[in-house]
């Protein structure tokens, strides 16, 4: 296993821990980079043009009222302190502290009648599509899917990578589901757990610039491997992934202080420490995410805040809305400023949505009846908002769509039509991965 410490700093639960990558056994999820090559090699068809997706998971579900279905009309009880804006697409207003949403709206689509929700704070509905007991039983992630279905994009680059850090409500950060897909398909992960038994000794994940000091850990591990003769009695499937190991290719992916100082600055900071009991709200994640779908990986899930906000609910959004409006609108303009719009798509949504009456604290209380969710890039058709809800935003009135919808989206943009394509799980039976659901026409 090869392990790259990071800054060591304190969580939310009180305890120090220091995060770091973890490349090899236990670290992927249940893949190894055996397991990973191995499959590899039974895949007999080819390999497609590199398309990705970048899961954003909002741990808690934030206000569609006072974010992107405003409803003006209705009490003061309902609607809230925000005001709607105009925003770049005629006839489309969304709530006032995402103003850099709303200039680039062209480039973003709405949905504002999101179902498929149940009460319940954890993350496999949306990055699976499924809520916490059916992704337990058997269904695979999004991620997972795509592994299973594309493969890698080349050796030293993961299909999947998880960068959902691990949070003090346990639920928010459930490592993702490969379920009847297999653990060859499961994500590589970021994460703190586990033990290692191979090190990039003295090289850390805010060292990695110095290329020379790299380069020096990574031959002293190559020595160490020849002088043990650990390589020669194993297979190939092997001795790929010990090359994959001592390669900083996908390291680098990581490694954001090798951009340039305009991109960096346009993602700003964000927040290091978590917030409330879910994730932090770095914006090097989101950069990290796009550098990541460049070098080759397919799929990368990560978690943003906390938005759980049964109390002072306003002043919370004016808080982190802003952050959020940032981080979200820096990577969207990224990708169009790299051409990468018609190949990566984006997601951004929660666990639900929030009660349409604000409670005697002044916060919204979890409500899964409705929800919404901000997609862009991949080729879909943006500057539009799909869906209503009824008069209180209580309810999807017109064109209510599922999560699993929205999986079916994103994988048919990727060339993968769920309504007539199967894959197979690890008994090799033809398996739909949403059957019922369909891509949605508006998008597609």
């Amino acid at each position: 296993m090869l392990t790259i410490y990071g800054e060591k700093q304190r969580f939310c639960d009180g305890v120090s821990r220091r995060e770091f990558l973890r490349i090899g056994g236990m670290a992927l999820g249940g893949l190894t980079l055996v397991d990973f090559l191995a499959a590899e090699a039974r895949a007999s068809q080819k390999i497609p043009a590199h398309k990705a997706v970048i899961i954003v998971y909002l741990p808690g579900g934030p206000p569609h009222q006072d974010t992107f279905d405003l409803k003006m009309d209705a009490p003061s009880e309902i609607r809230g302190e925000f005001k709607p804006i105009d925003t770049s697409v005629p006839g489309i207003q969304i709530g006032e502290l995402l103003p850099k949403m709303a200039k680039m709206m062209d480039k973003l689509a709405i949905i504002r009648s999101l179902v498929g929700a149940r009460d319940e704070h954890a993350n496999p509905l949306c990055i699976s599509g499924f809520p916490l007991a059916e992704a337990n039983k058997n269904h695979p992630s999004l991620g997972s899917s795509i592994a299973k279905i594309w493969g890698p994009t080349e050796r030293t680059i993961p299909p999947y990578v998880d960068l959902i850090q691990k949070t003090q409500h346990k639920p928010y950060s459930i490592p993702a589901a490969y379920g009847f897909l297999g653990r060859n398909y499961g994500a590589a992960r970021l994460d703190e757990e586990g033990a290692a038994d191979m090190k990039l000794n003295g090289i850390t994940l805010q060292r990695l610039s110095d290329r020379k000091r790299l380069l020096d850990s990574v031959d002293g591990f190559r020595k160490m491997v020849d002088r043990a003769d650990a390589i020669g009695a194993q297979d190939v499937a092997t001795q790929q992934a010990f090359n994959i190991l001592t390669s900083s290719k996908f390291v680098e992916a990581l490694d954001v202080s090798l951009e340039p100082a305009s991109v960096r600055e346009r993602y700003g900071k964000g927040q290091d420490a978590p917030a409330g009991d879910g994730c932090s709200m770095k914006h090097e994640q989101f950069l990290a995410a796009r550098r990541l779908v460049e070098a080759g990986v397919r799929c990368v899930t990560l978690g943003y805040g906390f938005w759980d906000f049964h109390g002072a609910n306003f002043a919370n959004c004016k808080k982190y809305l802003p952050m959020l409006d940032t981080a979200v609108t820096a990577l969207v303009q990224d990708l169009y400023d790299r051409g990468l719009n018609n190949d990566v798509s984006v997601v951004v949504w929660g666990d639900f949505g929030r009660t349409p009456k604000i409670n005697k604290d002044a916060g919204r209380d979890h409500w899964p009846s409705v929800a919404s969710a901000i997609l862009a890039g991949g080729g879909m058709r943006m500057g539009q908002a799909i869906g209503t809800t009824t008069k209180d935003g209580g309810y999807a009135d017109e064109r209510p769509l599922h999560y699993r919808d929205v999986m079916a989206t994103l994988l048919h943009q990727m060339g993968f039509d769920v309504r007539s394509q199967q894959t197979v799980d690890q008994l090799d039976r033809p398996v739909f991965l949403y059957p019922g659901h369909e891509p949605i026409q508006e998008l597609v």
